[in-house]
């Protein structure tokens, strides 16, 4: 890189956002992580990090709201001076069954998961534009493909993510941005070890042909190549990475 280009990674506190950071890093990437008003503690995690080697610029931001996503990759912007890459892996769990789900539930899985993605693009085209160079990766899940008892919010929300994807990397490809999907599959995360043992291994990994959970190192290494100039012709695209649960 002839300067050191920045990535933008939303909800970069969980625990597959920690890794995409990290792994961007090693990447050579200037990274900056958001973090939810809901989180807890980020300045500690912030020392985490830096304690094992890696530098981040941390923003507070509810990227559901549009006015605090734009006031905040303004910020981002008057602080490292561009951004070239935005993923888009800030996202809300809110599981009941359509019959007991209220509109609440609805709605606020659809602002975090979907609206969240239009705030935080939005901002960014024209800056990459100025630059003739960018990426945007919008971290959806196989429940988008394979629907999942009691999350249709979730799943709705995931699935509108690839359409709003497919549609804006029409719109940008000429500007020498690319726009994809990345959709994991169940990963070695803190929501996945919640599963009672049992379950998890009569009806999760049954469900997985390779027979195990996915590392959040895998997903973001799929993530850093898509950020890299030799994914320049891939855009538009959905990747699954999910051992072979599901693979349209």
């Amino acid at each position: 890189m002839e300067a050191t280009r920045v990535a933008l990674v939303t909800g970069g506190m969980s625990g597959l956002g920690t890794a995409i950071c990290r792994r961007l890093d090693r990447a050579g990437f200037r990274v900056a992580a958001s973090y939810s008003p809901r989180q807890r503690d980020p300045q500690a995690w912030l020392a985490a990090q830096r304690d094992e080697g890696h530098r981040f610029a941390l923003y507070r931001v509810d990227a559901a709201d549009y006015a605090d996503a734009e006031w905040m990759v303004q910020k981002v912007l008057a602080e490292l001076g561009r951004i070239d890459v935005l993923v888009n892996n800030v996202g809300l769990l809110c599981d009941r069954s359509l019959s007991k789900m209220t509109a609440d539930d609805w709605h606020s899985v659809l602002r975090a998961n979907l609206d969240s993605v239009f705030n935080m693009s939005k901002q960014v085209i024209d800056p990459m534009a100025e630059l003739g160079w960018g990426r945007i990766i919008n971290m959806s899940c196989v429940t988008a493909q394979s629907g999942a008892f009691g999350q249709s919010n979730y799943a709705a929300a995931k699935a509108g993510m690839h359409g709003f994807t497919k549609s804006l990397a029409l719109e940008v490809a000429r500007l020498g941005i690319t726009v994809n999907t990345v959709s994991p599959g169940f990963l070695r995360s803190k929501v996945s070890l919640a599963i009672d043992p049992a379950v998890m291994a009569k009806s999760v990994l049954p469900a997985i042909p390779v027979g195990r959970l996915g590392e959040p190192d895998e997903v973001a290494a799929l993530v850093a190549y898509l950020a890299s100039d030799l994914a320049g012709f891939i855009t538009g695209a959905n990747i699954a990475i999910n051992g072979g649960q599901h693979t349209s």
